[in-house]
């Protein structure tokens, strides 16, 4: 009898290893080849939908040169600028769903700024908060809760980026999903009610 559960057992850990295998793959963030996005590595954020635009880059707005605001190209042939993702937890080896990330574009400006994003405040006359430039790297908490996204699945193959930081458990946030906002010919990244489906393409 001893031996029957023993072999009961070993049949059992097999089976809750692949458990567990295949929960933590189902929370990782894939590209386009069907890799996992590794942080600081540089992707294309490009949209799922045809005829929609191109990839993110960042261009001036309301004629001030800085900071600058994240954008969308209008032509889809461009595929804009290549972006770095960097999870609030250093040690993670791989972008997961539903984390915290500092997101940045791997570029240099002439703003004296850095190029990871923020969520910036609500602006006169549209009473739109729009994802701009400037943000802190690192040092998850109240002082830098405006810099943090996430990534989040929409649908089975598609994703989405989302302002909902948690980096701040006492912090009071206005969580939605990050959108695209024609604004005056210009496609600018913002908080609104709709989701904007993304993929990422692993840079060359």
């Amino acid at each position: 009898m001893k031996f029957h559960l023993l072999s009961i057992s070993l049949l059992a850990i097999p089976l809750f290893f692949s458990l567990n295998s295949n929960a933590a793959a189902s929370d990782l963030v894939y590209d386009t080849d069907g890799h996992p996005l590794h942080p600081g590595k540089q992707y294309y954020i490009l949209p799922v939908i045809r005829g929609h635009g191109g990839g993110l880059t960042m261009m001036p707005h309301h004629n001030h040169l800085c900071p600058l605001y994240v954008a969308q190209e209008n032509m889809e042939v461009k595929r804009g600028l290549p972006l770095i993702f960097r999870p609030a937890n250093p040690k993670d080896k791989v972008v997961r769903l539903s984390t915290d990330l500092n997101i940045e574009f791997a570029a240099v400006t002439t703003c004296v700024m850095t190029t990871a994003w923020r969520l910036g405040d609500v602006e006169a006359p549209t009473s739109k908060r729009y994802v701009i430039t400037g943000g802190f790297i690192g040092n998850p908490g109240q002082e830098t809760v405006s810099n943090w996204f996430k990534i989040e699945k929409l649908g089975n193959k598609d994703y989405k980026l989302v302002f909902c930081p948690s980096v701040c458990k006492t912090c009071k946030v206005l969580c939605g999903d990050v959108e695209v906002l024609n604004e005056g010919g210009k496609r600018l990244l913002g908080l609104g009610g709709e989701s904007f489906p993304v993929m990422f393409k692993k840079k060359d």
